[in-house]
């Protein structure tokens, strides 16, 4: 019978404010809420906001605070949805002058928060020098591999496993550490 719910389960469409118009951000979102959430349908609505931190983050606490920032003035701009998500890829100093890249993921709800972070995995020095020279880690990974605009498409993990582990499986299974607190509530409710 058309239009007969009964006995079906229905859920609300949940609203996502993503802090970013990047497709891989908002495709690793998306994959990620629906593996933590099977059950739900989401949308997601992309914005352009600040992070408040250099262009290319430098140190793990740097790129924290970006990722954070985003979220929140996500949800400054976009007041009315169930989560706002800010991402935020960095790189901190190794030894012997490497870097190490990785991303932050923040996801807020109410008063709940959730971070996750990614793997971090090692630049290669000619991606390094250009780094230190100022420039970001997508436009020297577009300089040193000859691509256009790479960080859009599988990011420099992407390019150095060979798509072993593309830029949007980094950041979907850190979004689904990040859903955690969401995911168990009852674990993670502040007490008096």
């Amino acid at each position: 019978m058309p239009g007969n719910t009964l006995g079906k389960s229905v859920h609300k469409i949940k609203k996502i404010v993503l802090a970013s118009r990047n497709p891989v951000k908002a495709q690793a979102t998306r994959d990620a809420f629906q593996r933590m959430f099977p059950n739900d349908k989401f949308d997601i609505e992309r914005v352009d906001v600040p992070s408040e931190v250099s262009s290319q983050p430098m140190t793990d606490e740097e790129t924290l605070i970006g990722a954070l920032n985003r979220a929140r003035n996500a949800q400054s701009i976009l007041p009315v949805a169930d989560f706002w998500v800010g991402i935020e890829g960095g790189v901190e100093n190794g030894e012997n002058g490497s870097l190490q890249a990785f991303a932050w993921m923040v996801v807020c709800s109410g008063d709940q928060v959730g971070k996750g972070r990614t793997g971090s995995f090692f630049l290669p020095p000619q991606v390094v020098q250009l780094i230190q020279q100022g420039k970001e880690l997508g436009e020297a990974d577009d300089i040193v591999f000859g691509r256009v605009n790479s960080k859009q498409d599988e990011g420099a993990v992407g390019i150095l496993t060979d798509n072993v582990i593309d830029r949007k499986r980094l950041y979907e299974y850190a979004l689904v550490l990040a859903l955690i607190p969401f995911k168990n509530p009852r674990l993670f409710r502040k007490t008096d």
